[in-house]
């Protein structure tokens, strides 16, 4: 007889006939406190924090372990997957030339909160409950980027939005005299604790006055700043798994080697030992924050677009094009870097290098399309700051013109060569579309988005004359001369 050499379904029967390479939890996870209550549990969250609290429970930690929450209709693919699989899931790093799987066990549980989210209501509330940490992407934040302020009419503000649950649950615990707590936003959003902060008191308000005091003595929201590169699962990956190392898993998550985690030291309750597992705790993340925003963050969505308008599918393909590469290595050091503080420990020319290999790692497969998700409210985080900074110093801004202009030809829908593009979502598509329209006749009415770019970018001046300059040659003569084009407009003093 020969063995049976079929594939193995990921569960906490089959850990021990999973083949040897593969690294599994070797903690008894029924002796876990779930004591983290997640919201958003997607790739990022399994291959950030979650990574992070398993070496936890790998080095003896028993106290933390996660209660994952998905809010959306959609979010009941996840609750199945997991679900069968005792909320076990497999990670695949990968880096140029490894590869590794280790399965993943500190997510013990997860509730499904969609139509209605009561079970996660309680979930906070339960005096267990010492963390509620949440990635909802860059959108999901009820908060005005401008003013800082909670906005009650926006589509993702109410009693089932993320933060109306949050706000519920706090009800529920501070009616039942429970203790403090912490809310740790892992979104890419610059001083997501304070965004965080705005929503949760915006959401306590509409429930009652005693809500909003209460949160306000009781409940911290330290900044926090994330990093890891994982693209969306792909149907590749689970088949690469399953012929590669013998597993069945419906949702395993593909990363690269690095990760980093910075969060400032403000927690209500109890904290996990997080400097063991090698996150920086401190009492500033500013600083670190807007070198990732501005630096990684920044370059996904200045290539993202220009890469689309070529017909290129993944980030390791973008920056393999000569062209897009002089623009993003451009972009770092000449309009990125000049207007960044100074980061304490850090190389700054040394991380942005590490970027573009990191960007370049052809294992990874990150997809162009996920990057183009969400334009309206990342590039106002990620890319305007460094355009406005550069504007009020007189710097260079031409190769952040040619990045919006990018995203402004993306929207009006062809390639280069004239293939149809498919839109990402993005909250503000309808309007960005309408703008986009406008532009083909005067390039420059495009700025006149003002939910995006204000009133101030769209002034006659400089940067409203490179920008239409760049759509012009984007139009006219594609994304390899619009490049040089830029690289040659705002030459290095």
């Amino acid at each position: 007889m020969t063995a049976d050499r079929s594939p193995v379904p990921l569960a906490v029967e089959t850990l021990a006939r999973l083949r040897p390479e593969i690294a599994v939890p070797t903690y008894d996870r029924r002796s876990l406190r779930g004591s983290i209550v997640h919201v958003g549990v997607g790739g990022f969250h399994r291959s950030h924090l979650a990574t992070y609290i398993h070496d936890l429970c790998r080095a003896g930690c028993r106290d933390w372990a996660i209660i994952g929450a998905g809010i959306l209709p959609g979010d009941a693919a996840m609750a199945d997957a997991l679900g069968a699989q005792d909320h076990l899931y497999s990670l695949i790093t990968r880096s140029a030339s490894t590869e590794s799987v280790e399965v993943i066990g500190s997510i013990t549980a997860y509730h499904h909160a969609s139509p209605r989210g009561d079970v996660l209501v309680e979930q906070i509330a339960d005096p267990t409950t010492q963390i509620v940490s949440l990635t909802v992407t860059e959108g999901g934040y009820p908060v005005d980027d401008a003013t800082g302020r909670y906005l009650p009419d926006s589509n993702v503000a109410g009693p089932e939005s993320a933060f109306g649950l949050i706000a519920r649950g706090l009800d529920m615990r501070r009616r039942r005299g429970g203790g403090p707590l912490t809310v740790v936003s892992c979104d890419n959003v610059m001083s997501n604790g304070s965004a965080a902060r705005v929503a949760t008191l915006g959401e306590a308000a509409c429930i009652n006055d005693r809500l909003e005091a209460w949160v306000s003595d009781s409940v911290t929201f330290p900044n926090s700043m994330v990093d890891r590169i994982t693209p969306a699962t792909a149907n590749a990956d689970r088949e690469w798994l399953a012929q590669r190392f013998g597993l069945l898993d419906r949702w395993p998550v593909v990363t690269e080697p690095f990760r980093q985690w910075v969060i400032e030291d403000s927690f209500a309750g109890d904290r996990p030992p997080l400097e063991d597992v090698g996150v920086v705790v401190t009492a500033d993340v500013e600083p670190y924050e807007l070198m990732k925003l501005r630096l990684l963050n920044a370059s996904h969505s200045c290539l993202a677009y220009l890469a689309a308008l070529g017909e290129i599918k993944t980030v390791d393909a973008a920056i393999a094009h000569p062209a897009l590469r002089k623009f993003v290595v451009a972009y770092l050091e000449r309009e990125a870097t000049p207007v960044l503080p100074p980061v304490a420990h850090v190389d700054i020319p040394q991380y942005s290098a590490a970027l573009i290999d990191r960007f370049a790692n052809p294992r990874i497969g990150d997809q162009i399309a996920r990057l183009c998700l969400d334009g309206s409210s990342k590039l106002p985080k990620f890319v305007l700051p460094t355009l406005r900074a550069q504007l009020a110093r007189g710097g260079p801004v031409a190769l952040a013109a040619l990045a919006l202009a990018g995203w402004c030809e993306y929207l009006n829908g062809v390639t280069q060569n004239g293939t149809p593009i498919d839109h990402a979502d993005d909250p503000l598509l309808d309007p960005a579309l309408a703008h986009a329209r406008a532009s083909r006749s005067d390039p420059a009415a495009f700025l006149a988005f003002t939910e995006v770019f204000g009133t101030d970018l769209a002034r006659p001046g400089r940067f409203r004359e490179t920008f239409a300059h760049a759509v012009n040659l984007l139009r006219t003569q594609g994304v390899g001369p619009a490049v040089d084009a830029a690289l040659r407009h705002d030459p290095i003093a």
